[in-house]
């Protein structure tokens, strides 16, 4: 396994590149620790894929440079990089059994016969594929071709590192999360630097130490699921992380006082000056209470998704979500409460530090 070190990396797809927007990778400085499980997540075109393939080599950056375990190889071929990589879509040797697809890249760099049976045989029974193991491939479905395409990048056990193209687009939704589960106590086992390109939130959350969360060419926030859940250091990251998503309310700040609208409220700590074009409070719908006290609300509609409960609400015109239990009522004449833990507050869509309130 490598430590992957992104060394001020910029990429632009045309000649000459001159401004910021010109380049569909901005500046991106980063290092992925050696046996590190990661994942880049975000919308599509926010450059995931494109660091993605340069990280294996399939492209040259712009501007910058790429260092495994301090060794540049910015210059090198994927094969001279030791990189697995699974794409989007499977890539299958179809005249070739099973086993074989598998055997292929051990083969290859002349591994013993013997060491080949035993790491193809661990990953056909990983995959759910031992009993096809003779089949030629091209017979099978998409899902069962890209579960090949899955164990050719884990059967080798010398890779610098293994990188993941949303390599579960084509597969059932049961089979996805086994095989997420499946990746996961792989990457426990043998500690695998690995780096999962996806723009699912579920996949990134649960298979991820660490996400990476980018928008628009940058990378907005590196933290643990809980982190990013927790305190958004972007508004980005806080919309496009849970479902729904965090209410972002326009705000007027005086210290440790927020006005909403004609609403006024105590922030649990005093923001400091602010030399902002725009602030904005932002809680997420868990921790916002519905009740008979707090800041008055119109509510819109309620949504019954099971166990909970999603309500729809409006402050002064500013749409609110709160997720309340399912057996819990919504009064005549709602008002709310937010959470003192779950309040975020953010300056031009960078978070900012509460500290104490004097």
């Amino acid at each position: 396994m490598a430590r992957i070190d992104l060394d001020n990396i910029r990429h632009a797809y045309m000649p000459a590149p001159k401004r910021d927007e010109d380049f569909a990778l901005k500046r991106v400085h980063h290092t992925f620790d050696d046996g590190g499980a990661y994942a880049l997540l975000g919308p599509s075109g926010c450059g995931k894929t494109t660091l993605l393939n340069i990280m294996s080599g399939l492209l040259r950056p712009t501007e910058g440079k790429i260092l495994f375990d301090g060794r540049d190889v910015t210059g090198l071929s994927t094969e001279e990089r030791n990189i697995a990589q699974v794409f989007q879509f499977p890539v299958v040797y179809d005249t070739m059994t099973v086993y074989d697809n598998l055997a292929f890249p051990l083969r290859n760099r002349g591994v013993a016969a013997d060491e080949i049976d035993r790491r193809v045989t661990e990953t056909l029974a990983m995959i759910g594929l031992a009993e096809r193991a003779r089949q030629k491939a091209r017979g099978l479905t998409a899902d069962d071709k890209q579960k090949i395409a899955l164990g050719r990048g884990l059967v080798r056990s010398d890779v610098s590192a293994i990188l993941f193209d949303e390599p579960l687009t084509v597969i059932d939704p049961h089979m996805k999360w086994v095989l997420r589960s499946q990746l996961k106590e792989l990457h426990r086992r043998f500690s695998f630097t690995m780096v999962y390109v996806t723009h699912d939130q579920t996949e990134a959350l649960t298979f991820a130490d660490q996400v990476v969360v980018m928008n628009e060419g940058e990378i907005v926030q590196i933290g643990t699921p809980e982190e990013l859940f927790e305190r958004p250091n972007h508004t980005f990251v806080g919309y496009f992380i849970g479902s729904p998503g965090m209410n972002v309310l326009p705000v007027v700040l005086d210290g440790a006082v927020a006005r909403i609208g004609s609403h006024v409220m105590t922030l649990p700590g005093a923001t400091g000056p602010v030399g902002a074009q725009r602030t904005e409070l932002g809680i997420r719908p868990e921790y916002v209470r519905i009740g008979r006290e707090g800041i008055p609300v119109t509510v819109e509609r309620v949504e019954d998704v099971g166990r909970r409960k999603i309500v729809h609400a409006s402050i002064d015109g500013h749409p609110l979500a709160a997720i309340v239990p399912e057996d819990e009522a919504v009064p005549a004449e709602p008002h709310v409460r937010f959470e003192p833990a779950g309040i975020n507050v953010y300056a031009d869509s960078w978070r900012m530090d509460l500290g104490e309130a004097s």
